[in-house]
């Protein structure tokens, strides 16, 4: 991390343009990437960290599951996670079962994401499938006339031909490398993934837990200890969906209030995370 500043991702040789840079100079996005790396700097530099922090980043994940998964319709206590085994149960079971499943896999997969971001997603999309659905849908981009089972989000559904052309993009985005922040990348990959919903489901799922692999390979967050999944479960539903209608504008304003979405749910995720640093010092937790 020498000589790069923590939420940058370093920049290719002989980069001639760089769109997600562009991004980061809409008005807002540099106030909300400073807020972003304040705050996780702080967390980071909290004592606890110093010899716990295999604990925060197990707390962390959990959260991180749970408030995924409460996104995606199973809104559960924190501590009926803790207790809990039977996730292969139809319904609200399997979701959470996912969400858990995903956050676990995220971090193990950052090797292969800088070499083929859409490996990562067909990856992500077969786990948190697990064996509920052994077909030939699983993990791999759906077809034409396939249909999508993601009923919290409502807007349009773009067709199979402009999923693959903006996922090939998005990742030869992703490879060519870039200067923006890592705010800024973490958004849009999500932003783009809840877009297209390109997979037959767990659509936010995944979506959630690209952000979150982009969070901790572009060492904003390298022990990920900064949920984003929480902030996002707890600035709700209603506001999430909001801030993806705004995103898929593709207004400057849109695009910018998604990012600024995006950066106040890290904040948030890191709100939490330090408060299992401070629980952890006063032996409560």
């Amino acid at each position: 991390m020498a000589g790069i500043s923590r939420g940058a991702s370093p920049a290719p040789p002989h980069t001639s343009a760089d769109p997600l840079a562009a991004l980061a100079a809409l008005p807002g996005v540099a106030d909300s990437v400073d807020a972003v790396r304040e705050s996780v700097d702080r967390v980071y530099g909290h004592r606890i960290m110093r010899r716990r922090s295999n604990e925060v980043s197990s707390e962390a994940a959990l959260r991180g599951a749970r408030g995924s998964a409460a996104l995606a319709g199973a809104d559960w206590a924190l501590e009926e996670l803790r207790r809990r085994t039977d996730f292969g149960v139809e319904g609200e079971p399997r979701t959470v079962g996912a969400a858990l499943r995903l956050t676990a896999e995220a971090g193990q997969l950052l090797s292969v994401w800088r070499q083929s971001p859409l490996r990562v997603l067909a990856r992500l999309h077969l786990v948190a499938a697990g064996k509920e659905a052994p077909d030939e849908t699983v993990g791999r981009p759906r077809l034409a006339g396939e249909p999508v089972a993601e009923p919290l989000v409502e807007l349009p559904l773009p067709d199979a031909d402009e999923v693959a052309g903006r996922l090939d993009g998005l990742s030869r985005l992703l490879l060519a490398g870039t200067t923006a922040p890592a705010l800024v990348a973490a958004a849009v990959v999500h932003g783009e993934l809840l877009a297209l919903r390109p997979f037959a489901s767990h659509n936010g799922l995944v979506a959630r837990a690209a952000e979150r692999i982009v969070l901790i390979g572009s060492g904003l967050d390298p022990k990920a200890i900064c949920p984003a999944e929480v902030g996002h479960a707890e600035l709700g539903r209603a506001a999430y969906l909001a801030a993806l209608e705004a995103y898929v504008s593709g207004t400057p304003e849109g695009v910018a209030a998604w990012i600024a979405h995006c950066g106040r749910a890290v904040e948030l995720g890191v709100r939490e995370s330090t408060a299992v640093c401070e629980a952890l010092q006063r032996g409560a937790a």
